[in-house]
């Protein structure tokens, strides 16, 4: 059964949150909140599909107030144990959190369209794979870099320093690099902090710190990497069909799947061959 939050315990949740919901997802939830009988179903498949409203919402049901047993990653269940009430008092108050510039928007807008994309394909390559549960699939692609919109904020220059870091990725260098070396830190890192600051399942916030990190984890031919290479496969699958290198990175070619693919691809059994098929009958369907 929900409990209906406070307004002091809403604004507890949303000091951490600093990811920007994106302006029409807003406008869509607020036309559906004004309905006679808001369809909770409809703002579930809304909020899903913006990392800062899914980020703060599973903070808040994964928090001691909700007393969960183990932490949850699927939108749709923490919509419904909040229930109603308490999701439209979340989105209100993340509604009056700040307007952003037009520049910002359009910058921002890269951001979220991969994240939709990447957290749509991982869901259908977890369903095709069966490597990992589909909730937890989608929330990785989701989430994974929910750290390139803090590290814009805090950094003005900070997109031609990632398009740069795709831009010399491959066997011996990581996308991260370049920003390491600009700002001491990286989106992963940031990222991670963020997945950590709501409450997500500790291995998808491994898997958000790594996903820059593939080429070692896919080169360790150990066992103990297992259920993070299942994650990271998926993404870095997902990542590439989507052309993440392209849309957030600015490149042409995706140097870092030239480096880490052949290693994804024998780790999950499938040959170029059938990774081509699987990414055209991905693309067809329209997940990405």
């Amino acid at each position: 059964m929900s409990q209906e939050l406070s307004p002091e315990q809403i604004q507890q949740v949303l000091q951490g949150i600093s990811v920007p919901p994106q302006p029409q997802i807003m406008v869509d939830l607020q036309m559906e909140q004004y309905m006679p009988d808001p369809d909770l179903e409809v703002i579930a498949k809304l909020i899903a599909q913006d990392p800062g409203l899914s980020g703060a919402l599973l903070k808040i049901v994964n928090s001691a107030h909700y007393g969960l047993s183990n932490k949850i990653a699927s939108i749709q269940r923490a919509v419904n144990l909040l229930g109603s009430r308490s999701v439209i008092n979340l989105i209100n108050a993340l509604s009056i959190k700040g307007e952003m510039s037009d520049e910002t928007i359009v910058t921002l807008n890269r951001f979220w369209d991969t994240a939709q994309d990447v957290a749509n394909t991982c869901l259908t390559l977890a369903k095709r794979t069966g490597l990992q549960a589909v909730d937890e699939a989608y929330a990785l692609g989701l989430f994974h870099d929910c750290g390139v919109p803090l590290m814009l904020k805090r950094f003005p220059a900070y997109m031609g320093v990632l398009e740069r870091g795709y831009a010399q990725a491959g066997a011996a260098r990581r996308v991260i690099d370049a920003e390491n070396a600009a700002f001491n830190t990286n989106h992963a890192v940031v990222g991670y902090y963020t997945a950590r600051s709501w409450r997500l399942p500790e291995h998808l916030s491994d898997a958000i710190a790594n996903h820059h990190n593939a080429l070692a984890i896919f080169s360790d031919e150990g066992s103990d990497h297992v259920p993070l290479k299942n994650l990271l496969a998926l993404l870095k699958m997902a990542e590439h069909i989507c052309a993440s290198y392209r849309v957030l990175g600015g490149q042409g070619e995706d140097h870092e799947w030239a480096a880490i693919g052949p290693l994804v691809l024998d780790y999950v059994g499938l040959s170029d061959y059938d990774f081509e098929n699987l990414k055209e009958s991905i693309r067809e369907l329209g997940a990405h």
